[in-house]
C-alpha cells in the first residue's frame, strides 16, 4: 500500500513538473521597433492597424512582420517584412508581429 501511494505520488509530482515546463512563463515579444506610417511600436506583440494610404511598414526588430489584407490580421499575406527591410503598401490593413 505504501508503494502505491508513493507511486501515484511520484507520477503526480511528474506530471506537475511536466505541465510547469510546457507552459511559457511569459508572452514573447519582438524586440525592436516595427514602425507603421510613422508611429513607433516598442517590442511589439500582436496586430496593428493600418489606416492611411499610401502605408509604410518598417521592420528594426529581431522578428518577421506579416503585412495583412484584411482588418485584425486577416486575409491573406500581403508581404513578409523581414528585419531591416521596409514594405509600402496601398492595399494592406493590418501587420502582425510574433
Amino acid at each position: 500500500m505504501m508503494r502505491r501511494r508513493m507511486a501515484v505520488t511520484l507520477g503526480a509530482l511528474a506530471a506537475a513538473v511536466t505541465l510547469v515546463g510546457a507552459v511559457p512563463g511569459s508572452a514573447y515579444a519582438a524586440e525592436g521597433v516595427l514602425t507603421v506610417n510613422g508611429e513607433a511600436h516598442k517590442d511589439p506583440s500582436g496586430c496593428y492597424a493600418i489606416e492611411r494610404y499610401p502605408s509604410s511598414v518598417t521592420n528594426h526588430t529581431d522578428a518577421i512582420a506579416e503585412v495583412h489584407s484584411g482588418p485584425n490580421c486577416t486575409g491573406q499575406v500581403e508581404w513578409l517584412v523581414y528585419p531591416g527591410q521596409t514594405y509600402y503598401t496601398e492595399t494592406a490593413q493590418s501587420v502582425f508581429v510574433l
